[in-house]
């Protein structure tokens, strides 16, 4: 009895590496394709750039006070206006920028491997397994999800690592449960099929013909999440939960300006506008990465 050669029973995982690959590539070339997405990651990209060069291109540090420029409204010495302690709220903006894209990328790490996994298990192995691993994701879904983040918090201490410990702990469901659809239909390809027919254990079926197929649905899915995420930290720093002073997190630098909103409007509204900006540029990127993936979307 001759021997199979190596390159075809590696065949069906080279497929499935190749597969995935080729998806995330897709996406890539599509979104330059679409203006919306497009601008979208110009937006996403200028704000991480900000953060990154924040000590650099910043006019003033973020937390040295100047009693002599409390609440001064924008100008070309401060563009943004300064806040309550004369401190220039552009700068803050900035370094402000690294807590919320820190935050936003810290979950996103922790949440998808999570979800993914629980997802591609539950998926694949079906039965009681599915059933369990379901049926705890349905628990934490029934409850909303900021407030369900806010007690974490709460019984955990005011804090940045706090507050990404409690948005994770919140925010992995949906993952898990668009990775187990995924998974359901993955496992029933012919690849798969040929896969097990060569003698592949069930591990190796899993995480190495199953998961990587699922990972460009989770991607999208997290880059979904991510606008949800960066109102939910900012609704923790706004409540006192997340990052502490002096630190310029945007939802905190709103709470100390909602007091001043009606005489000195700038305080409040420019952090609201940084908000708005980061979480509308996730949103967009991720509609527009959702669409390239819909087996409907054609660009002819």
């Amino acid at each position: 009895m001759t021997e199979m050669p190596v390159e075809t029973v590696r065949a069906p995982r080279s497929a499935a590496a190749f597969r995935a690959i080729g998806t995330l590539f897709r996406i890539g070339r599509e979104m330059t394709r679409e203006p919306l997405g497009f601008a979208g990651c110009i937006v996403l990209a200028i704000i991480i750039i900000v953060a990154a060069l924040a000590s650099v291109i910043a006019p003033y540090p973020p937390n040295v006070q100047s009693l002599g420029e409390v609440l001064q409204p924008p100008s070309w010495a401060h563009w943004a206006g300064t806040d309550e302690f004369g401190r220039d709220i552009l700068s803050r903006l900035m370094f402000g920028a690294q807590i919320t894209i820190r935050t936003v990328f810290s979950v996103c790490i922790i949440i998808g491997p999570i979800g993914l996994a629980i997802g591609v298990i539950a998926g694949f192995f079906g039965g009681r397994i599915d059933a369990v691993l379901m049926r705890a994701t349905d628990i934490v879904l029934s409850f909303p999800a900021l407030v369900l983040a806010l007690g974490f918090a709460a019984a955990m201490g005011a804090g940045l690592n706090t507050a990404v410990i409690a948005i994770s702990l919140t925010s992995w469901p949906p993952i898990a449960r668009l990775a187990r659809a995924e998974a359901l239909v993955v496992r029933r390809t012919d690849y798969v099929a040929a896969a097990r027919l060569y003698g592949a254990s069930r591990m190796r079926l899993l995480f190495l013909y199953i998961a990587p197929m699922c990972i460009p649905s989770v991607i999208v899915r997290l880059t979904l999440n991510m606008a949800t995420i960066t109102l939910t930290a900012a609704s923790l720093g706004f409540l006192g939960l997340g990052a502490q002073p002096p630190a310029p997190e945007w939802g905190a630098m709103i709470a100390s300006g909602r007091k001043f909103m009606l005489d000195y409007w700038w305080v409040a509204v420019m952090p609201g506008i940084a908000i708005l900006l980061t979480s509308l540029a996730f949103n967009i990127i991720g509609d527009a990465m959702r669409d390239i993936l819909d087996p409907r979307y054609d660009r002819s």
